[in-house]
């Protein structure tokens, strides 16, 4: 009684097939596939942007220790 039966998948299939139709299940399914490709893009730029940021940040942090050694040598 508690199981799913393959007949009681194919009444729900049908039942929405013939509440939705066709065409809207397709541009429902397309407007999914939208949705993912811009959310992977969308991640694929902040990666990028990410390691952008990463190595911006490193370069004045080496630059400030090169200056700061270089003015040891000077004091000596």
């Amino acid at each position: 009684m508690g199981q799913i039966g393959i007949w009681q998948i194919v009444i729900v299939a049908v039942v929405v097939i013939l509440l939705f139709g066709r065409g809207k299940i397709s541009a429902v399914m397309g407007d999914v596939a939208k949705g993912i490709n811009s959310f992977k893009k969308g991640l694929k730029e902040e990666t990028a942007t990410d390691n952008n940021s990463e190595s911006i940040a490193h370069t004045p942090s080496e630059n400030i220790a090169t200056e700061v050694k270089d003015d040891t040598k000077q004091t000596s």
